[in-house]
């Protein structure tokens, strides 16, 4: 008998955890990291398509903290909180991120994530590389599940039409 027949989980690769979304700016790397690296341009993009930021609290800074909340069209809340590990201005942003509530302890049951922006200078625009991993790829199925592709598409839509007026 197989150990799939028996019950046993079958094993997962870093893939199966993983979720890479890129995109190009049209935009000096310096400006589009600084778009991240601050609550006054963050206020301005980060959230889906109808979604807006009513609280942004950023203490950029390995070990800082980010508290933020999606506020969306009907009402809705979600919390978010990012805790910074490693930021190479302006080239990478390591963070881990957290589904949490109002007071930003983290939700039972929700993933976490560690994120991995990168920023990479190609002829006066922007590569930019998000690599989020899961902790396991049910967590990362979960998610997906969830729309945060789509969602996450929509953010970068509204950071590409923010960069295009400063």
């Amino acid at each position: 008998m197989s150990d799939t027949a028996m019950g046993a989980t079958s094993p997962t690769t870093a893939a199966d955890r993983e979720l890479v979304i890129e995109r190009v700016f049209n935009a000096p790397r310096e400006l589009v990291f600084q778009a991240f690296s601050s609550p006054e341009h963050l206020v301005h993009w980060w959230g889906p398509k109808g979604w807006t930021l009513p609280v942004c609290e950023q203490d950029f800074r390995p070990g800082g903290t980010w508290l933020y909340c999606m506020r969306g069209p009907n009402g809705e809340d979600g919390w978010g909180k990012g805790i910074y590990h490693e930021i190479v201005p302006p080239e990478k942003i390591v963070y881990t991120d957290y589904f949490v509530d109002a007071e930003g302890n983290p939700l039972p049951g929700m993933p976490e994530m560690v994120n991995t922006l990168t920023f990479i200078e190609v002829d006066g625009k922007t590569r930019f590389i998000s690599l989020t991993v899961f902790a396991t790829a049910a967590e990362r199925e979960a998610t997906l599940a969830m729309g945060a592709i789509e969602g996450f598409n929509q953010t970068l839509d509204r950071l590409e039409a923010y960069l295009t007026h400063l």
